[in-house]
């Protein structure tokens, strides 16, 4: 992946969300920086989920961190002070912090309490060829912020049926977001997780997505994996955990995929990769009892 080669401080700065837990989104924003990171790329990860998964799961203890991006939106901490580095090259973070739970309840009075994240972020921007904001399983004011401070939106789907019935719900969030507060937000792609290529349900929801969703989802496809389960708790990512896992072949393939749909879009000099979001309604999507034979 290394031929890719250094990119600019471009400032692509993407928004991970998905308001339901359990999907991913953690995980892609980790293992993605990762292989981002490795392929040559200055990549920042910012941690918005007051679990703070991300942060534990690049190998940073939440309880040792001096400053957090809670202090940022609520004490207006300096963004320099805020950076740490990761166990990978190139691949630094923005930590969360216990403090992060209560940053909601804070925010709501202040004075353009959606856009503290977006100038908390615009000194940075030029400093990193991709910001990655690790959002809150929620749609509430964090992932706002987050979407307000983005270019586009990357969306984990987990390939199970209630992750269908959310996405109606987060496309309709994206399309208020731009509205109101960031007319250029768009969706980056859809990355499905979670697949389980013995279950017709699986198969499904993939094939569901890709009719509705069009050229948006990524044709590389995150598998179930008890490798990229485990790699958190060594606070290591996939690439330096197990690099030869399926998980692991499956990142790497994404970060290719990411880089070349960047590369493409450029090329034809139309800019990123972006589509607009129309509203989402899928059918019924398969049991999920079926179990391919």
């Amino acid at each position: 992946m290394g031929a890719y080669g250094r990119g600019s401080g471009s400032g692509d700065t993407i928004a991970c969300a998905n308001q339901k837990g359990g999907v991913g989104k953690t995980t892609t924003v980790v293992n993605l920086g990762a292989y981002l990171a490795l392929a040559g790329r200055s990549v920042l990860v910012v941690d918005l989920d007051p679990q703070g998964n991300a942060t534990s799961g690049l190998g940073i203890e939440k309880s040792s961190v001096a400053n957090s991006i809670y202090d940022a939106l609520c004490d207006a901490t300096p963004p320099d002070q805020l950076i740490v580095r990761t166990s990978i090259a190139r691949l630094d973070l923005v930590p969360a912090s216990l403090s992060l739970a209560g940053a909601e309840v804070e925010l709501a009075p202040l004075p353009q309490r959606e856009r503290r994240l977006s100038r908390v972020l615009g000194p940075l921007t030029e400093r990193y060829d991709h910001i990655l904001i690790d959002c809150p399983p929620s749609l509430g004011l964090l992932t706002v912020n987050a979407l307000t401070a983005a270019g586009s939106v990357l969306v984990p789907l987990q390939c199970e049926y209630y992750a269908l019935e959310g996405l109606s719900q987060l496309v309709a969030t994206i399309n208020l977001v731009r509205d109101h507060l960031n007319p250029d937000l768009a969706l980056r792609g859809v990355v499905l997780t979670m697949f389980d290529s013995r279950t017709l349900l699986s198969a499904g929801v993939r094939d569901e997505a890709r009719r509705h969703l069009d050229g948006s989802v990524y044709d590389t496809i995150i598998p179930r994996s008890v490798r990229l389960s485990e790699a958190p708790s060594y606070g290591l990512p996939i690439a330096l955990y197990r690099p030869e896992s399926k998980g692991a072949e499956a990142y790497a393939a994404l970060a290719r995929e990411f880089l070349a749909r960047e590369f493409a879009a450029r090329d034809s000099l139309s800019g990123p990769a972006l589509t607009v979001i129309a509203p989402v309604a899928f059918p019924d999507a398969p049991s999920s009892s079926a179990v391919a034979p």
